[in-house]
Order: structure tokens, then C-alpha cells, then sequence
């Protein structure tokens, strides 16, 4: 049976405009102030920067192509709409090709704290304004190409790699530890729980301790990683990364941070 609560791809006209609501582009602009406003010193640079390289602001949802346009000027990267949740190889296939795959809708009000599938917002306002870092940009790729080149085989545990660097990843600035991942910055809660309140584990990335940490999507987050440049992040790629998951899977994983999700 369908979700009572599920959400429905929107699709583009002729000319490739996505038709949004008043409504919407009112949830969009709450989203959109709110976060600015407590991430202004939470966010990296880096994040803040691509911001306004994407011409991103409160007034309505913004159109895939401008942001398409903005992207490919920036570092040549491109995003592409999609259904929200798509199967990993086409997932991984679109990273490889340059692309971000983006879903097209936008929550509704009374989910406008946390929703389960990831919106418009999370996407573009989480994901996108990194993309105009070359190092990261080039980062996301390369992971893309790694995991077409490895398979199905290895997607759950590429997948960890994904989770604790662009959902889920901090960085260490000049200003100090910072979030940029789309998980922490596109949620008030995770972002108060990762940079305020901090009653969670601060990890500094390794390659082997991600491959082996579980997870769980629908909980604040109690461990992030957190690297020191993006540099240091597009060298993972530089890595066997399938050897060291071969490894991972022998080692086994570590016992989980947190309680088992109730069936």
C-alpha cells in the first residue's frame, strides 16, 4: 500500500520550467531564511559562497536549468531531475556523467521540519551550492566512476562513504570544524545537533572506520566524520577503494551507535 504521505515527482513544461505552487515557493522561502540564518556561522565557506554562485534566495523555488547554467559555469558540473529515490546504478551512473540527480518536489507544510524522502530543498539548497568547488565537484565524480567501475557488489558499502561525506560531513576551517554535508545543512535539527548542542561523536576521517560504521537515515546523526580540506576528500578516490572494501567486509562492522529501528 502507498505511503499516506508520499510525494510525487514534479514534471517540466516544453520549455523546461517546473511548475511551483505560491504555496510552494512560500515553504521554499521559510526553508530557505531559516537556514541561512543559522548557518551563517556553521557553514564552511566554501558552502556559503556557493550560495551565491547559485544565485539561490527566498523568493521562489528555484528552476533545475538556472541551476544547471549556474553549475556548468562554475566547475562544469550539471544536475539532472529525477523521481526522488532512483535505483543506485542509475545514482551512481549520473555522478559519474557530471550530474546531480535531483528530485523535483517540495515538502509540504506539515513536514516542513524533516522529511524522510529528499525534496527540492534538500537537494538544491543542500547539495548544490558545494558543487561549484571544483575540488569537491571533482570529488563527487570521481566517487561516481569508482562506483560504476565496482558494481552492485559494492554500493552498500560505497554508500557509507556517500553518507558520512556528502550527507553527513564536517571540515575543519581556519574558523573552526564547520558542517558542509546536505544532511546537516538543509535540517535545522541536525545542524543544531551537529554545531550546538554536539552531544554526539566527532571522528576525523578514515577511509576503513567509515567503511565499517553503520547507520540509520531516519535518526539525528551520533557520529560524523570530519576531514580537513576537500582535497583530502577527492583523495579517497586516489585509493583502492575496493580492496579496502573487501577488507571493510572481512573486518565486519562496528556495533551500531544507535537503537534498532522499531518494525
Amino acid at each position: 500500500m502507498a505511503k499516506e504521505n508520499s510525494y510525487t515527482a514534479k514534471l517540466p513544461d516544453e520549455t523546461g520550467i517546473y511548475p511551483y505552487t505560491a504555496e510552494e515557493d512560500a515553504i521554499w522561502g521559510e526553508l530557505y531564511a531559516r537556514q541561512m540564518a543559522l548557518l551563517a556561522d556553521k557553514a564552511c565557506d566554501d558552502y556559503l559562497d556557493g550560495v551565491g554562485t547559485l544565485g539561490l534566495n527566498a523568493s521562489k523555488v528555484p528552476q533545475l536549468r538556472d541551476v544547471n547554467d549556474r553549475l556548468a559555469r562554475a566547475t562544469g558540473f550539471g544536475v539532472e531531475g529525477v523521481p526522488a529515490l532512483i535505483a543506485p546504478s542509475r545514482f551512481f551512473q549520473l555522478l559519474s556523467e557530471g550530474k546531480f540527480p535531483l528530485a523535483t518536489f517540495i515538502r509540504r507544510r506539515e513536514h516542513i521540519d524533516y522529511i524522510e524522502e529528499p525534496d527540492i530543498f534538500h537537494e538544491v539548497f543542500g547539495h548544490c551550492p558545494l558543487l561549484t568547488n571544483p575540488s569537491y565537484a571533482r570529488f563527487v565524480r570521481r566517487f561516481g566512476e569508482n562506483a560504476v567501475a565496482l558494481g552492485k557488489d559494492y554500493s552498500w558499502h560505497l554508500f557509507r562513504i556517500f553518507w558520512f561525506t556528502v550527507e553527513f560531513g564536517l571540515i575543519n576551517t581556519a574558523k573552526g570544524r564547520r558542517c558542509y554535508g546536505a544532511g546537516i545543512v538543509s535540517s535545522p535539527n541536525e545542524t543544531r545537533a551537529a554545531m550546538v548542542e554536539q552531544a554526539c561523536e566527532f571522528r576525523p576521517f578514515d577511509l576503513m572506520t567509515v567503511l565499517r560504521t553503520p547507520y540509520r537515515i531516519d535518526i539525528v546523526q551520533p557520529i560524523y566524520y570530519v576531514i580537513d580540506s576537500f582535497a583530502e576528500l577527492d583523495a579517497i578516490n586516489d585509493r583502492d577503494i575496493g580492496a579496502a572494501i573487501r577488507e571493510a567486509k572481512a573486518l565486519g562492522d562496528f556495533p551500531p551507535a544507535f537503537a534498532a529501528k522499531a518494525s
